[in-house]
């Protein structure tokens, strides 16, 4: 058993390569017959519009690095911005590659972070107050969308609907996070539930009785709270991350705009807007890579709904998720094999 747990701690490296590997060829088998159909279609498209994607998503990550940058400034760290850049595009290539539902995302930022001394917890609200901020700027694009669509009269009430349920579900899950997170008492409720739904859970699969403490649990969600409390006493200056995220939102409608224009086809903004707002918010919580298939299906159901032929819907949404996966993948994984194989560390400064 030594012998073993001694080979594990030598080529940790070589076996976290291997496993990539393996999810980024499972990943890319997922996508073989998208990928074939890109193939066959890029040929009949203005493949100069296609070029645009590329600016596009580095003004994505551009703004998704200052995002990071201001989030942690708030919680009383300083990261420059292209180190913020590049964790960006390890990040995407995680929540790509490895199938989590964005569990492995939070995780990998984490281990990233910890490295320079920030906690698992600090790490881990940054990360969390990034999908908050991100759920709030859906929201304001969400009305936007409508209000283009109406314009033109192709606001009907299945568009109502959907629109209703993704800015329900986003408005109840960021208010009951912040709720628990800002009491003390909320935060010890929520763990006690934890406790007991695992120790439910284990006595039930091993028929034996268990009684874990889930001390571990109980210090993140103290360091959560504590953390914050110093975003909630200093939240004047989240507008400045909330814009960050709107303009994250904004750079991959673009890209998404661009594939349209590729094809001729100069549809409302407002359809397109909607289908990537309810796709993305989907995509977070499926554990498929990517959400693929699932951000796939419900964006093409959107377009039509609102008004976009299949023939076109289609096509787009499959040809700019091929091409933008192509892209950030890449350089996602140069910087991740680099971090995992290098030891390459984030240098930081406590404010």
């Amino acid at each position: 058993m030594g012998k073993i747990s001694h080979f594990f701690k030598i080529q940790w490296k070589l076996l976290v390569t291997i496993i990539t590997i393996v999810a980024l060829v499972a990943f890319l088998w997922a996508i073989r017959e998208q990928l074939a159909e890109t193939w066959q279609t890029i040929g009949r498209v203005h493949w100069w519009f296609l070029l645009l994607i590329i600016p596009l998503l580095a003004w994505k990550y551009d703004a998704q690095a200052r995002l990071y940058q201001a989030l942690f400034y708030i919680v009383g760290n300083k990261y420059t911005y292209r180190q913020m850049y590049e964790t960006s595009l390890e990040l995407n290539f995680i929540n790509n590659v490895f199938p989590s539902g964005g569990v492995s995302g939070i995780s990998y930022f984490g281990a990233r972070m910890r490295a320079e001394n920030v906690t698992a917890g600090k790490a881990t609200l940054v990360h969390i107050m990034k999908l908050m901020l991100l759920f709030v700027s859906f929201e304001v694009l969400l009305v936007l969308g409508l209000f283009l669509l109406a314009l033109e009269g192709n606001v009907n009430s299945l568009l109502l609907m959907i629109t209703v349920i993704v800015s329900s579900g986003m408005v109840f899950g960021t208010a009951l996070l912040v709720y628990v997170l800002g009491g003390q008492s909320r935060v010890n409720a929520f763990h006690a539930f934890l406790r007991m739904v695992a120790n439910n859970v284990l006595t039930v699969v091993t028929r034996r009785r268990h009684n874990h403490e889930l001390t571990r649990v109980k210090f993140l969600l103290d360091e959560l709270h504590n953390n914050f409390k110093v975003i909630k006493s200093r939240y004047r200056e989240l507008k400045r991350p909330l814009t960050f995220a709107l303009l994250v939102n904004v750079a991959e409608i673009f890209t998404i705009y661009a594939v349209y224009a590729a094809f001729g086809q100069w549809v409302n903004i407002g359809a397109v807007i909607l289908a990537y707002s309810v796709a993305n918010v989907a995509g977070m919580v499926s554990v498929l890579p990517g959400g693929v298939g699932i951000y796939e299906a419900l964006m093409a159901t959107v377009l039509v709904a609102a008004g976009i032929p299949i023939a076109i819907a289609l096509p787009v949404t499959i040809m700019f998720r091929v091409l933008s996966t192509l892209v950030q993948l890449p350089p996602g994984y140069y910087f991740y094999h680099r971090t995992i194989h290098q030891g390459h560390k984030l240098v930081s400064d406590n404010v």
